[in-house]
């Protein structure tokens, strides 16, 4: 059934939340659609009405908003920035002693979630069929043993004081350069994120040795995206017989907010700004398939 002019305006600048659910979420204003309307797409037009208004930023969270965008842009943003922003993770692990309760699986899988701090725009992505180098992969290194305190108290039931290295954390973890990647990064500090995340608790006589080899990939877990104000309004009002016909709750259809948190790699901003490279990057290559001689 075709729009009223009365309620035009609000289907095409307004999403409307409902007592049980919410309306006009989907964008209607394509050329053609609404007579006396120019829906053509205009750059300039679309220069002038975009906007980005950072509200918050920090070493590890960035809040803004993007203001003037199609809901389809905006979310393919979003899940950019949730799996395709490339990042240095720990991929394989090499236990050549594990005496401790630890499970050899639980361990390798302990580590994999422990953020390393190194800026994956200087490396490659690891071909799979051949080795690691010094250009692809980051190698660490986890080797202690833990021993009773000599200096101990005898009467002392203190754990901390009772064993040296009974607890292993993080900070451990030791960067083990391959190739020139000493000279190269002598200005980095490659390695755990925090120094205080704990791996395993050990006992006299357990140890561990272990290599681990970092590599580029797709960060599924670098950030957290949220819309924070996503349909959050209050509905109070709609409980009410008196009130929920006269009072109408909306949302601007073209306005978007964005919490980013970040493990500590890379700071927010980079994060946004490497997403929308990866985004300009595939409109690149639909453009390119567009011009290419198959599509003809």
């Amino acid at each position: 059934m075709a729009a009223t002019m009365e309620n035009v305006d609000e289907i095409r600048n307004r999403v409307i939340l409902g007592e049980f659910g919410v309306k006009n979420v989907y964008t209607t204003d394509y050329p053609g659609n609404y007579p006396g309307y120019d829906d053509t797409w205009d750059l300039e037009k679309f220069q002038k009405n975009f906007r980005i208004d950072v509200v918050h930023l920090d070493e590890s969270s960035m809040e803004f908003d993007m203001v003037g965008i199609d809901a389809a842009i905006a979310n393919a943003f979003r899940r950019i920035l949730l799996a395709e922003v490339p990042t240095m993770a720990i991929e394989k692990v090499f236990i050549y002693n594990n005496t401790s309760i630890v499970q050899d699986e639980v361990l390798a899988h302990r580590l994999g979630l422990i953020p390393i701090k190194a800026d994956p725009r200087l490396f490659e992505y690891r071909n799979t069929e051949e080795e690691g180098s010094e250009i692809d992969t980051i190698q660490l290194q986890l080797k202690i043993k833990c021993s009773r305190n000599p200096r101990a108290s005898k009467d002392s039931s203190d754990p901390r004081e009772l064993y040296l290295n009974h607890m292993v954390y993080s900070r451990d973890i030791k960067w083990v350069p391959i190739g020139n990647q000493a000279d190269v990064f002598a200005d980095s500090s490659i390695g755990p994120v925090h120094d205080d995340i704990l791996i395993a608790q050990l006992r006299p006589g357990q140890e561990l040795d272990i290599i681990m080899h970092c590599v580029k990939g797709l960060g599924e877990k670098v950030a957290k995206v949220v819309n924070s104000r996503l349909d959050t309004c209050s509905r109070e009002v709609l409980r009410h017989d008196d009130l929920k016909n006269v009072v109408k709750l909306g949302r601007v259809r073209d306005h978007f907010i964005f919490t980013v948190e970040s493990t500590g790699i890379l700071a927010p901003d980079v994060l946004v700004t490497e997403a929308i490279k990866v985004l300009m990057a595939k409109c690149q290559r639909f453009l390119s398939e567009l011009d290419s001689p198959d599509m003809e």
